[in-house]
């Protein structure tokens, strides 16, 4: 089959990193091509290549059948090839028509924009997306698993011939997913060819038909999805075989460390649970359950209404994160990039940011010395890859981004860690070395809240989980019973006993 668009040979260079080395992509006809590979592989990097965002320095790029060279994201977008970025690319003040059309409004003869027009082309693309909304519907008002479908609709409104995904369902619920797949088989039946990249490995075999396998900025292999397994996908990923996916440790958990109480606040509705010392108690729950709201309230970043925490037997009041922190209590947020990271900040200033007083002075200067050795330790022990400390965090992949978000709450030396979707967009590879990581905190002794919208990650690593429906607590589950059936069963709003263990 003739490819739509055929990628060879590609070298891109940064100043001391080799990003990709003959790294290669096809793209057929009526196919979905899943692109996996760890973080780091090289597909994001390919993926600016090829939109004109950077400048290969060697290969070749055909689309249609003739070379290409895009000088920049607009000029692919206008040849036929467009892409669904991971991280938003709107604007909350305007409507979801305007967000969809901006900058290409339908104008009427008098050079005035057609509204009617907008309006109506962007109701019928959300229609097909199955979403509820009318588009004069300003986006600032939607979810985010809403905000990424109004992404999709922009791209799909460009009718290109070729569309990237880059983990497109990474803030979708399991509805808005099935509208995704049945969007993506309209396109497959309509000629278009996909780019699906996800480290969600279920949604590659169940929607995409081929993969390209990418390492270390290399092409390894190009497969029909049908004559793969999960396992041998991820050995090509890896290099390595991975022999346990989740590495529980089993140990016997330690003293009463935190108590809840009846706690009330935004999005949560009188919950009460206890943590031990040692312990990793999961969360889990649909989206818009009250997970996030319920870690944000114990942390301090949002009011606590009603109920009382005590922590090592003293009642503790967090009216902001900062008395989260003087409490030994350190949330790491689900969504690094807005709430957990300073993009422009070297991966040092933002891995010391929250612990800067165990480096001060009396007359406050840091002591630089000791910060960076701290800072040079972490980064050994969480194997994180970058040129030096001093690299900006923005230019690492999504998995070391994540392991210098854990660091920085580690650093401030907490009594319970809080960790809101900690493998959210991260591969295989690093997911395994943040659930060792996480086995280590729990056998010193830390007392984990792990938050997962991944059942497997949720019972693979916690002792004890929790289910969470509509800001109430549906249900607590021994690991000896916790099965992704009752999990599910109480996500969806049938009450288990809950008692307080």
């Amino acid at each position: 089959m003739q490819p739509l668009l055929q990628l060879t040979g590609i070298d891109k260079a940064f100043p001391g990193v080799k990003a990709l080395s003959g790294a290669a992509l096809s793209v057929y006809p009526g196919r979905v091509m899943a692109l996996v590979g760890e973080n780091g592989a090289g597909k994001s990097t390919m993926m600016k290549v090829l939109t004109g965002i950077y400048q290969k320095d060697a290969g070749s790029a055909h689309f249609l059948g003739k070379e290409a060279t895009f000088n920049g994201p607009k000029a692919s977008q206008e040849a036929g090839i467009g892409i669904i970025h991971q991280e938003l690319n709107l604007i909350p003040q305007l409507t979801i028509a305007e967000n969809i059309f901006l900058g290409r409004e339908f104008v009427n003869g008098f050079g005035r924009i057609n509204w009617k027009k907008m309006y109506a082309e962007a109701d019928k693309l959300l229609a097909r997306l199955n979403l509820r909304y009318s588009s004069h519907r300003l986006v600032g008002e939607l979810s985010i698993g809403d905000q990424q479908m109004v992404e999709i609709a922009k791209v799909l409104s460009f009718e290109s011939r070729v569309i990237i995904m880059d983990e497109p369902t990474d803030a979708l619920t399991d509805t808005e997913t099935a509208s995704l797949f049945n969007v993506i088989r309209e396109l497959k039946s309509a000629g278009c060819g996909v780019v699906y990249i996800s480290h969600r490995l279920k949604e590659i075999f169940e929607i995409c038909d081929d993969v390209t396998v990418f390492r270390d900025g290399q092409f390894i292999a190009e497969r029909p999805v049908s004559e793969l397994q999960e396992d041998t996908l991820i050995e090509m990923m890896v290099g390595r075989k991975l022999e346990e996916q989740y590495p529980r440790l089993n140990q016997v958990r330690g003293a009463l460390r935190l108590q809840v109480r009846n706690v009330s606040g935004p999005g949560v509705e009188d919950v009460s649970f206890n943590l031990y010392g040692g312990e990793i108690l999961g969360v889990s729950g649909l989206m818009g359950a009250g997970r996030t709201e319920l870690m944000k309230i114990l942390y301090g970043a949002l009011p606590r209404k009603a109920g009382y925490v005590t922590l090592d037997g003293r009642e503790v009041v967090t009216r902001s994160p900062q008395d989260g922190l003087a409490n030994g209590i350190v949330y790491i947020s689900e969504d690094r990039k807005r709430d957990g990271l300073v993009l422009g900040m070297s991966v040092k200033e933002n891995m010391s940011l929250t612990a800067l007083r165990y480096f001060s002075r009396a007359g406050g200067s840091l002591k630089h010395a000791d910060e960076q050795l701290a800072v040079g330790d972490f980064i050994r022990m969480f194997n994180i890859k970058t040129p030096s400390m001093m690299q900006p965090i923005g230019l690492l992949s999504g998995g070391n981004q994540q392991k210098v978000a854990i660091a920085r709450g580690l650093m401030t030396r907490p009594k319970i860690l809080i960790l809101d979707e900690p493998t959210r967009g991260v591969d295989v590879g690093a997911k395994k070395e943040i659930y060792q990581l996480i086995n280590q905190f729990k056998r010193e002794g830390l007392s984990i809240i792990l938050v997962s919208s991944e059942m497997p990650e949720v019972i693979g690593m916690s002792d004890r989980i929790l289910v969470m429906h509509e800001g109430h607590l549906s249900g607590e589950f021994p690991i000896e019973q916790a099965t992704q059936e009752v999990l599910m069963a109480a996500a969806v709003g049938k009450q288990y006993g809950v008692t307080q263990e």
